[in-house]
């Protein structure tokens, strides 16, 4: 017989195999069987049937309780979905040029929820370019306006959800051509612009 093991609890009954109903009244005995400890869970038509007050006589008997059943939680995603700010990081990083509107448009959502702060607007070679620092970690965003026409704007916010639901395995991310909602003439790399020319601060993201 073995020093110790698991049995877990059944999600049907043993006698007539109907699957517990969350907050089923089931039975459990538990009988030695051929050195062996053997758990047995029944539902309550079961146990009135077969088992009931005799169920102490029976030879092997060990122990017996009742419980309520309860309905295990659904399992958890084994990938979690994107947040705005660890995609942005990641796009970032990547620095591929057909991120750059969603970028944007997640610079944008994070300065709305306050993660994000603008604190420079700056232009250079004719695009315009926000600075936002993270409060939080300190850390310093440089994030190019791609100038997103309205007829643009839907795609890219499109674009933006896929990433956030699939991530970079969005299909329509798996392709090696740009699009022109997500590519911006002469800036392949946002970098940071060296000697900044700030722009009144009264200036917003559009």
């Amino acid at each position: 017989m073995t020093d110790w093991n698991i049995q877990s609890r059944a999600h049907a009954c043993s006698t007539c195999e109907k699957a517990f109903a969350h907050k089923e009244l089931y039975h459990t005995v538990l009988m030695a069987e051929r050195a062996e400890f053997k758990r047995s869970d029944v539902c309550q038509a079961c146990w009135e049937r077969e088992f009931g007050d005799g169920v102490r006589d029976r030879k092997g008997f060990i122990s017996y309780w009742h419980g309520v059943y309860q309905a295990p939680p659904p399992p958890e995603e084994a990938i979690q979905k994107e947040t705005a700010e660890s995609l942005l990081r990641k796009l970032i990083e990547m620095n591929d040029p057909r991120f750059i509107s969603v970028g944007y448009i997640l610079a944008v959502m994070l300065e709305r929820k306050r993660i994000l702060k603008v604190k420079e607007q700056i232009k250079r070679d004719g695009h315009r370019y926000f600075l936002y620092e993270h409060p939080g970690t300190g850390d310093l965003f440089t994030i190019l306006d791609p100038d997103l026409q309205l007829n643009q704007l839907e795609q890219v916010q499109k674009d933006v959800a896929d990433l956030l639901e699939h991530g970079l395995n969005a299909p329509q991310f798996q392709k090696s051509e740009t699009t022109a909602a997500n590519t911006v003439p002469d800036a392949e790399h946002p970098a940071t612009p060296t000697e900044p020319q700030p722009t009144p601060s009264s200036e917003s993201p559009s």
